[in-house]
């Protein structure tokens, strides 16, 4: 993933940084390019996201229209880990997607990982961010 990219996405997490964001990154040729944030409509948004259903399709719709792939779903974790919990793992609606998670709970430094279901499990995918 590009830095300009990578630095968007964590942008995109400290804007709220008290909620859940979430959204979509889209690629072309497998390169990540764009992402396509989603308003988070959970009950509770600190704790959990959950993609307002309009914008999730506008948002699809965009990404097909710009000749692009939906690649990943992104969301933040203002005070956990970037790890899947139980909640995100329960709530994967598309199995062959990356998942990033940005965690703003580490004091002055954020961290973002990817992850990918591989059966039961989510395994952790190596992300790199080039300049």
């Amino acid at each position: 993933m590009s830095r300009p990219l990578a630095t968007r996405l964590l942008f995109e997490a400290q804007k709220q940084p008290d909620l859940e964001v979430c959204g979509f990154l889209s690629a072309r040729d497998g390169e990540p390019v764009e992402i396509f944030p989603v308003a988070n409509v959970a009950a509770e948004p600190a704790t959990t996201f959950e993609m307002d259903s309009a914008q999730q399709i506008d948002a699809l719709k965009r990404i097909r229209q710009r000749g692009e792939t939906m690649l990943a779903i992104y969301h933040s974790h203002p005070s956990a880990p970037p790890e899947p919990s139980v909640r995100d793992i329960e709530g994967l609606g598309y199995p062959n997607a990356l998942y990033l998670i940005i965690s703003l709970n580490i004091k002055g430094v954020l961290e973002m990982r990817a992850w990918q279901r591989d059966g039961e499990q989510m395994r952790d995918v190596p992300l790199t961010v080039m300049d």
